[in-house]
């Protein structure tokens, strides 16, 4: 049965102009032997007033449209070195334009490429016609140096398998992060998960309330006693629990701001070379009431671990650690409720194959069962899932990867048991869709890769990353595509 998988003729490519102003410190991530921030102050304050006048004035009006509210920040990271002018009066609003300036610089979001997209319905649906849907649309941003982000665009999709983004709005705008929400018995359990649980975390937990914010911490370390405190590998467990505290954080931004505008940057530590491949889901609890999970990879440069995003309206969203015997490897994606009364996701925890996990509280995972091995040539390298499954009366449509000779990336699917989804009942046997002509080529040649698709009026709507570089999308009716399926 030949598919009739619709490309609907739209192309989402990265724009190097989507930049956010971040603060930089010169020299930073380089062996110095002085500091180069004081020399620069000291330049600074050897300028001629007019000369600094003349100068913000500049700034403002080369990079004022580029950046929201961009005087404030400025002033900001002029505070934030300003201990190095020593007990200066208050400093002239030009010179501290100017000194936040040189200790800014932009970022472009997506310098390098787009791509990864996950589709969910979007909060707002207002202004649509009958028979539209608007999509939020989560996006693996690369930037500078390879570090990814989480950006974000919107697209409205109709029952004539019409899909059009929407207007990228600008500028971006970044979050306001604060320090994040534990229990003492997930940190515990975190710790064990990285084997990190001895005297040490031990005692410092045993010195945790039962709830508490991310800088509290300090107290408990505190509270440490002094035989432990003294002990050699103290402080590598010391640095462990204190990244680990501050791993939890939320991400706020302005509501007036548009999802387009906002983006996600990495803001833990062991987030410091990326936030990638976000499966966003729409979640609905038994109460029915909504808000949107997702899960994504964290990078810092020498290892990976899976994260949960929470959020309630795409506004505000809550940053975790996961922990337990699944949550080990990147590439979770969470179902859309609970299946009998428990929390499900789909997994590679062996790097290869599909498995699926459980969950007493979306925080702890352990593996059930290994769902699907890689069976044909196209795969034979790796499988893994591309997003959250699909609810339909037959059961649970999953899209998958599969990585094959030359290491090209194709997607296929299977059918998992609407109500015991450890069961596949049917999956394609060749790739829905291949690396083909021009989407071979690409910052990653030959992948074409999802990280979530979403149905509408009876059809499936599958945004996807082509090279690692730039979003395609294409339609599938769904009953055809459960037809085209061979049963296990």
């Amino acid at each position: 049965m030949t598919l009739d998988v619709r490309d609907v003729g739209v192309q989402l490519l990265p724009d190097p102009s989507r930049v956010i102003p971040r603060l930089f410190l010169p020299g930073e991530g380089y062996a110095r032997t002085g500091s180069r921030a004081s020399d620069i102050i000291g330049r600074i304050e050897a300028t001629p007033p007019e000369e600094l006048r003349a100068t913000a004035a500049r700034i403002l009006d080369s990079f004022g449209s580029r950046s929201e509210k961009l005087p404030e920040l400025l002033r900001r990271h002029a505070q934030t070195v300003a201990f190095r002018t020593g007990e200066a009066p208050p400093m002239d609003p030009d010179q501290e334009l100017v000194l936040g300036a040189v200790f800014t610089a932009e970022y472009s979001v997506e310098a390098a490429a787009l791509c990864n997209p996950s589709a969910v319905p979007h909060p707002d649906q207002s202004g649509l016609a009958v028979g539209e849907l608007r999509l939020a649309i989560a996006l693996r941003a690369i930037g500078e140096g390879h570090v990814s982000s989480i950006a974000f665009a919107t697209a409205i999709v109709d029952t004539a398998r019409e899909w059009r983004f929407e207007p990228r709005s600008e500028p971006l705008v970044s979050s306001l992060v604060t320090e994040g929400d534990w229990t003492r018995e997930h940190f515990r359990a975190c710790l064990e998960t990285e084997g990190r649980l001895n005297e040490v975390s031990g005692a410092i937990v045993r010195a945790l309330p039962p709830v508490f914010r991310s800088g509290e911490i300090e107290a408990a370390i505190n509270d440490v006693p002094v035989e432990l405190a003294q002990r050699f590998d103290t402080r590598g467990d010391l640095d462990v629990i204190r990244t680990m505290a501050w791993s939890a954080y939320h991400a706020a931004f302005e509501s007036g701001s548009s999802l387009a505008q906002r983006v996600l940057l990495p803001a833990a530590s062991d987030e410091t070379n990326g936030i990638e491949d976000a499966r966003f889901v729409r979640f609905v609890r038994p109460d029915g009431r909504f808000e949107y999970r997702a899960t994504y990879t964290a990078y810092n440069g020498h290892a990976i671990a899976p994260r949960l995003i929470t959020s309630p309206d795409l506004v505000t969203f809550s940053m975790h650690r996961l922990s337990g015997t699944a949550a080990r490897n990147k590439g979770m994606a969470l179902f859309p409720r609970e299946v009998g009364g428990v929390l499900y996701a789909l997994t590679r925890t062996d790097g290869e194959n599909v498995s699926v996990a459980t969950s007493p509280d979306g925080l702890s995972w352990t593996d059930v069962a290994v769902l699907r091995r890689p069976a044909e040539l196209w795969e034979v390298v790796q499988i893994g899932n591309c997003g959250s499954p699909i609810e339909t009366t037959r059961g649970w449509l999953v899209f998958l990867h599969g990585v094959g000779p030359m290491r090209q990336y194709s997607i296929g699917a299977m059918l998992l048991d609407l109500d015991d989804p450890t069961i596949v009942r049917a999956r394609l046997t060749d790739p829905l869709l291949r690396p083909l002509d021009e989407e071979r080529n690409g910052y990653v040649p030959n992948v074409v890769y999802s990280c979530g698709a979403v149905e509408h009026a009876g059809t499936i709507w599958l945004p996807f990353g082509v090279g690692d570089q730039r979003i395609r999308v294409v339609s599938i009716q769904r009953d055809e595509l459960l037809d085209a399926m061979t049963p296990e």
